[in-house]
C-alpha cells in the first residue's frame, strides 16, 4: 500500500479508537458501565444491533460468497424481518418488566438457578469461540494481503477493541459503533460505484446486470425445497428465523445493544430498523460482489486468488505443471471474453438463437476455467497439504489492491479492521456481561459492592478479549468465513432459543424439566452434527446446519413435556 492508504487506514482506527475513549471516559457504577445509563436512542440502536453483526466477515466472505454462488445467499436473511417483529413484541415487554441487565436473568425467575447458569454458559462456550474466529478470520486475510505477521494482526486487532471496551463499556461501543458503520457502508458504496465505473467502455451497466444474469449470478430467490441446501426460501424463511430468534433474542451481544434503550419504544424501533434494514444492506455487498464478477469477465482474474499460495507453488516443483495450467485459463479467458461481448450485442439485438447459443458457449468455457482453479487447487494442495485453497474470502480485497486508486485501498482495509472491531467489541461486553452478572454475582461473590462489579467488569472485559487473541493465534479457517461464524452459532442456538421459548409460551414445563431437556437437546444437536459431517452417516441425517436451530429448539420442546410428565408422576 501507498504513504496515503496507510494514513488513511490507521487515522481511520486511530480516531475511532480515541473518540470511543474520550466520549465514554468516567463510567461510575455498573448500570452505567453495561447498560449505557439506559440513553440510546432507536437509531443509534439499531446502527449497534446492524454493526455488531455485521463482522469483517460479512465484508471479506459476502463478496466472494456472490462472485462463486451469486446472490442466493441474500435468502438467509429473509427470515430477520419476522424474528424482529416476534421479539419486539414477545422479548423485549418483559426484559424491561423485569429490568435485567443479561437476558438470562429472566430465566431464573421463569425457571431456577440451574437454567440460567446454563444458558449462560453456553452462550459464554459459543460466544467465547465466535470471539477468537471473529478476530482470527479477518487477520488471516488481512495478513496475507499486508504482509503482516498473522499472531501479530491478531494481537492488533484485539489490543485495539480492548483498550475502548474495558474503558467504557456498552456505551463505548455503541459510540463507536456509529463511526465503524459510517466508515463500513460508506467504503463498501463507493467500491460498488468504483467496480461498475471500470467495466470497459462499451459495456454499460445494463449490459453488466445481462451478463450476470444470463451467467447465473443473479439468482435471488430459489423455491425448491431440499433439507441439502443451505441457501434456499425455505431455509431462509423458517430454519434462519429459528436462528435470528436465538441470536437478537437471546445472545447477549445483541440482547445488550437494545437493553440500553431509553424505552420499550426505542428497542423496539431499534430491532425494526435492523429488520427493514439488514436485507438491502446485504443485497448491497452481494451486489458489489456480482459487479466484481462481470468486472473480471473483462479483465483477467488470478487464476487462484491468495497471491501467497499461488506464489509458493509458482516456486515449487510443480511450477511447470502450474505454468501449463496457467497458460490454458488465459486461453480460456480471452475465448470466454470475446463470446460474452457476442452475447452483450445479441442482447441488445434481441437476438434470441444467438443469446442462446452464445450463453451455451459462455458457460462451457465457464466450466473449464472452473476446472482449471481446481487443478491449481490441486498443486497447492500437493505442494502443502495444510494449505488452505478456499480462496473465496481474497476474492473481494485481491480486486481492492488489485484496482482501487490511491487512499481508496486504505479506505477499504479500514472497512474491514472497522468491522472486526465493532462486532468483537460487542463479544467483549456481552461476555463480561453474562460473566459478572449471571456467574460471579449470582453464585460466586454475592456480597460485593456496586464498585467491586464494576471493577470485576473491566477485568472480565480484558479476560474475555485476551482468551479470544489468544484462540484466534490457534484458529484455522473453515469453508468459508461467513458460514464458520453461522455453523458455530446453529450447534448452540437452536438449545438457547428452546429453553427461552419454553420460558414464554410452554408455562406448564418447570426448571427440572427444561434443564434436562436442553442438556439432553445440545449433546443431541452435537451428534447430529457428528454424523452429518462423517461421510458414511445415514443419509436422512445429510442437512444443512441451519436446521440444527430448528431441531435443537424443538427437541428442548418434545424433551421438556415428556420430562414434565414424568417428574409429574
Amino acid at each position: 500500500m501507498s504513504t496515503i492508504d496507510w494514513i488513511v487506514l490507521l487515522g481511520t482506527l486511530a480516531f475511532i479508537v480515541i473518540y470511543g475513549v474520550w466520549k465514554t471516559r468516567g463510567s461510575k457504577n455498573l448500570e452505567g458501565y453495561l447498560k449505557g445509563d439506559n440513553d440510546a436512542k432507536w437509531w443509534g440502536i439499531g446502527v449497534s444491533i446492524m454493526a455488531t453483526q455485521a463482522s469483517a466477515i460479512t465484508f471479506l466472505s459476502t463478496p466472494g460468497q456472490a462472485y462463486t454462488d451469486g446472490m442466493q445467499f441474500l435468502q438467509f436473511y429473509f427470515g430477520l424481518p419476522i424474528a424482529m417483529i416476534i421479539l419486539s413484541v414477545t422479548f423485549i415487554p418483559i426484559f424491561y418488566k423485569l429490568k435485567v441487565f443479561t437476558a438470562y436473568e429472566f430465566l431464573e425467575s421463569r425457571f431456577d438457578l440451574k437454567t440460567r447458569s446454563l444458558a449462560a454458559i453456553l452462550f459464554l462456550v459459543q460466544r467465547g469461540l465466535a470471539a477468537g474466529i471473529t478476530i482470527y478470520a479477518p487477520a488471516i486475510i488481512l495478513s496475507t494481503l499486508l504482509g503482516w505477521n498473522l499472531g501479530l494482526t491478531n494481537v492488533f486487532i484485539g489490543v485495539l477493541v480492548i483498550v475502548y471496551t474495558v474503558s467504557g463499556g456498552t456505551k463505548a461501543v455503541t459510540q463507536t459503533q456509529k463511526q465503524q458503520m459510517a466508515v463500513m457502508m460508506g467504503g463498501m458504496i463507493l467500491a460498488g460505484i468504483m467496480v461498475i465505473s471500470m467495466l470497459p467502455q462499451d459495456i454499460g451497466f445494463g449490459d453488466a446486470l445481462h451478463v450476470a444474469g444470463k451467467m447465473e449470478k443473479l439468482n435471488v430467490v430459489n423455491f425448491d425445497f431440499d433439507f441439502n441446501d443451505r441457501y434456499n426460501f425455505w431455509s431462509g424463511i423458517t430454519a434462519a428465523l429459528f436462528l435470528f430468534m436465538s441470536y437478537f433474542g437471546t445472545d447477549q451481544s445483541q440482547v445488550q445493544r437494545y437493553l440500553s434503550g431509553k424505552s420499550i419504544r426505542e428497542s423496539r424501533l431499534g430491532l425494526m430498523m435492523n429488520g427493514l434494514l439488514k436485507v438491502p444492506m446485504q443485497f448491497i455487498i452481494l451486489f458489489i460482489g456480482v459487479m466484481v464478477f462481470v468486472f473480471y469477465q473483462f479483465n483477467q482474474p488470478p487464476i487462484f486468488f491468495n497471491q501467497v499460495e499461488k506464489h509458493k507453488v509458482e516456486q515449487s516443483i510443480y511450477a511447470d505443471d502450474f505454468n501449463k495450467i496457467k497458460e490454458e485459463y488465459s486461453a480460456v479467458f480471452e475465448k470466454k471474453k470475446a463470446e460474452l461481448k457476442t452475447m452483450v450485442a445479441a442482447v441488445n439485438t434481441e437476438d434470441e438463437a444467438a443469446i442462446s447459443e452464445s450463453k451455451t458457449k459462455v458457460m462451457a468455457l465457464q466450466q473449464r476455467g472452473n476446472e482449471l482453479r481446481e487443478e491449481t487447487k490441486d498443486l497447492v494442495k500437493k505442494l502443502n497439504p495444510k494449505a488452505e485453497t478456499n480462496d473465496k474470502d481474497y476474492i473481494f480485497m485481491t480486486y481492492v489492491m488489485d484496482f482501487l486508486p490511491i487512499g481508496m485501498v486504505g479506505l477499504l482495509f479500514a472497512v474491514m479492521f472497522s468491522a472486526a472491531m465493532s462486532s468483537t467489541a460487542s463479544e467483549l461486553n456481552a461476555l463480561a456481561s453474562t460473566t459478572t452478572i449471571d456467574l460471579y454475582k449470582r453464585s460466586i461473590n454475592k456480597k460485593g459492592d456496586d464498585k467491586h462489579y464494576l471493577k470485576s467488569s473491566k477485568w472480565f472485559t480484558f479476560f474475555w478479549g485476551a482468551l479470544a487473541i489468544l484462540f484466534a493465534t490457534t484458529a484455522s479457517l473453515f469453508e468459508n468465513l461467513i458460514q464458520a461464524v453461522n455453523y458455530l452459532g446453529s450447534i448452540f442456538y437452536g438449545t438457547i432459543l428452546g429453553i427461552f421459548v419454553v420460558a414464554f409460551y410452554f408455562k406448564k414445563i418447570k426448571g427440572n424439566a427444561v434443564f434436562i431437556a436442553a442438556i439432553l437437546a445440545e449433546l443431541s444437536v452435537i451428534v447430529i452434527d457428528l454424523l452429518n459431517r462423517y461421510e458414511h452417516g445415514p443419509e436422512w441425517l445429510q442437512i444443512g446446519y441451519l436446521w440444527y436451530n430448528v431441531i435443537g429448539c424443538g427437541l428442548v420442546i418434545l424433551f421438556g413435556y415428556l420430562f414434565q410428565a414424568i417428574l409429574r408422576k
